[in-house]
């Protein structure tokens, strides 16, 4: 009984506690000084272990300036028994307050001197330092004490107000020591690094990078540096040179090709393709296995279909042959057929054979997935070649096949989509409906655009001629009927003038122009859409079309940079928000944060 009774006193005694020291905190938010500070020194009094009552009651001392009070209660402390060093931090911080400059010296230092007795201390005391922002003092604490004692790791400390203090030579070292002793900390490192560098190799920030991993590397050949001179060069957009470390990391692990074939996606995903070529050329003559070797052949042949001319074609498809002959025509290489009966629909025009191709294909005894792939690649053929009725029925296999997977809400999209091209919207808008709540938020938005669009331009035109002309356009358009899309998208805006379809028609055929490298008009259709529908849903992707037009293919990057910079300001929600940050800050020469 008298256990329970005491348990019950104890529970009663830390709630009340706890009430006390929140009253006491919503007096201070409020400026409520003299009532937050009866309370505060009635639970010091109760509870003098407790640091953080001490502490408030001397801010609450200060903030009504009786800095005398506050010195008595920190000095107090500091003679009793229980010594912190870092109350001497505090009682400096006491003095700064009253302009008493030599007097807060003194006191820093005498936290600084506690180190000798013990150089744990240097945590609270460095933390209590750099909560008052004086990071020098901060750091004279952290490095005397692995002075002191070599066991004590305070790099991460470092390295941070390192960087806040510009110290950059000294952070990037910090950071290296410490990935030198805790592999684990890599990750963090790098994205610490990633707040300093930028794209440009001349940056001061990259420079010192590169500098330091150098002479690192010259006087330790540690495989560290050369994987962080990879990323280095990768940030820098400099892939030849980053292969070079790639390679150099391969020879002395051996077996593991993944850093190539990473760095070989990368410069294909920045449209890098010489660099992917020789990047993925050396995983293919290296590879040990017959799957590897087709793995990377197949992204190999992602290039050449990026790269090629029409007169190419034909050589692609012998290449294409050459390697189903070499790995067999089974589901081992089903990615590899399903790329080339693109190839052959989209590209060559062999519809009728890439749709025999794949429906043998699909025959295969294959997972539900890999099934799906082929089946959805058999759908968009069957949607290029206008058999929609068809391509519905594969859609509707996949969602049947794997269900509630993201490749089912892609197709569920796929048969929206397909009953658009048909001019059957008010189907393709129950399936819209549907997938706004997608899981994967690419899906959900490009079903929301869609839908939308279908909504605004049926409520004025109850026969919607014009969005049927509009959907005709897109299907033209995904049929690589480039010059028949534009010409259709010309009779919109001549003959449906005013109309809520102009602005979808006018950034349309503005990235039409561009494809096929008319960019006058196309500079002129995004022009005009952010004169007239500066207000408009579509404004933003036209002032992003206009930024990335004017950077990477009129270089014209003060333009370019001019428009990043309206949608960093006038279009904080969308999507290309965080892009056109970082578009701006570059061409403006900032490192990306």
């Amino acid at each position: 009984m008298r256990i329970l009774l005491f348990i019950l006193l104890l529970t009663f005694s830390v709630g009340s506690f706890a009430q006390s020291e929140a009253l006491a905190k919503n007096y201070f938010e409020q400026g409520e000084y003299e009532k937050a500070l009866s309370i505060y020194k009635k639970l010091l009094k109760s509870n003098p272990e407790r640091l953080n009552y001490l502490t408030a009651t001397v801010e609450i001392y200060q903030q009504l300036e009786q800095f005398e009070e506050a010195e008595i209660l920190l000095r107090d402390q500091l003679n009793s028994r229980r010594r912190l060093p870092q109350l001497y931090v505090e009682l400096g911080h006491n003095y700064t307050l009253q302009d008493k400059d030599s007097l807060a010296t003194q006191a820093n230092k005498q936290a600084i001197a506690f180190l000798q007795q013990n150089p744990h201390y240097a945590f609270n005391i460095g933390k209590a330092f750099e909560s008052y922002s004086l990071l020098d003092e901060a750091v004279q604490t952290y490095e005397i004490a692995m002075q002191l004692e070599p066991g004590i790791n305070l790099n991460p400390q470092l390295a941070r107000i390192y960087g806040e203090q510009g110290e950059l030579e000294k952070m990037f070292s910090a950071y290296l020591d410490l990935m030198q002793e805790k592999p684990s900390y890599r990750s963090i490192a790098q994205r610490n690094f990633s707040l300093y560098v930028s794209e440009d190799p001349n940056y001061e920030a990259n420079t010192i990078l590169r500098k330091t991993l150098l002479e690192r590397l010259q006087e330790n050949p540690d495989i560290l540096y050369n994987e962080l001179l990879s990323w280095l060069f990768i940030q820098q957009k400099e892939y030849k040179k980053a292969f070079i470390q790639e390679k150099a990391i391969y020879k002395r692990k051996g077996e593991d090709l993944s850093g190539i074939v990473d760095l070989g996606f990368i410069a294909l995903n920045d449209e890098d393709y010489k660099n992917a070529e020789v990047a993925f050329n050396y995983a293919i003559e290296n590879s040990a296995t017959p799957e590897e070797k087709l793995r990377n052949n197949q992204y190999l042949m992602k290039i050449k279909l990026e790269t090629a001319t029409e007169k190419e074609y034909p050589a692609i498809a012998q290449g294409f042959e050459a390697l189903l002959d070499t790995y067999g025509r089974g589901k081992q290489t089903y990615m590899l057929q399903i790329d080339y009966n693109h190839f052959l629909a989209f590209n060559m025009g062999k519809k009728d054979d890439a749709i025999a191709n794949l429906k043998e294909l699909a025959k295969e005894p294959m997972s539900r997935y890999q099934e799906a792939r082929v089946k959805m690649k058999l759908a968009d053929i069957l949607v290029f070649s206008e058999q929609f009725n068809q391509a519905l029925i594969y859609y509707s296999q996949i969602q049947n096949k794997v269900k509630n997977d993201v490749l089912a809400q892609e197709a569920r999209f796929k048969v929206a989509k397909t009953s658009y091209y048909k001019g059957d919207f008010e189907w393709a808008q129950v399936q819209l409906d549907v997938l706004k709540k997608s899981a994967s938020q690419l899906i959900a938005n490009d079903a929301m655009q869609l839908s939308l669009m279908i909504r605004d331009n049926s409520l004025e035109d109850s026969t919607q001629t014009a969005l049927k002309k509009f959907a005709k356009a897109e299907l033209l358009s995904l049929q690589n009927k480039d010059q028949q899309a534009i010409t259709a998208l010309a009779d919109i805006l001549e003959n449906h003038k005013g109309e809520k379809i102009e602005d979808e028609a006018l950034l349309k055929q503005g990235k039409m122009y561009e494809k096929i490298g008319v960019l006058d008009k196309a500079e002129a259709n995004y022009l005009k859409l952010i004169q007239f529908y500066k207000e408009d849903i579509l404004a933003d992707d036209a002032y992003y079309a206009l930024a990335k037009l004017y950077e990477n293919k009129l270089a014209q990057p003060e333009k370019a940079k001019e428009y990043y910079e309206q949608i960093i300001y006038d279009f904080a929600d969308s999507i290309y928000f965080v892009e056109a940050r970082k578009r701006f800050r570059t061409l403006r020469g900032d490192a990306i944060e």
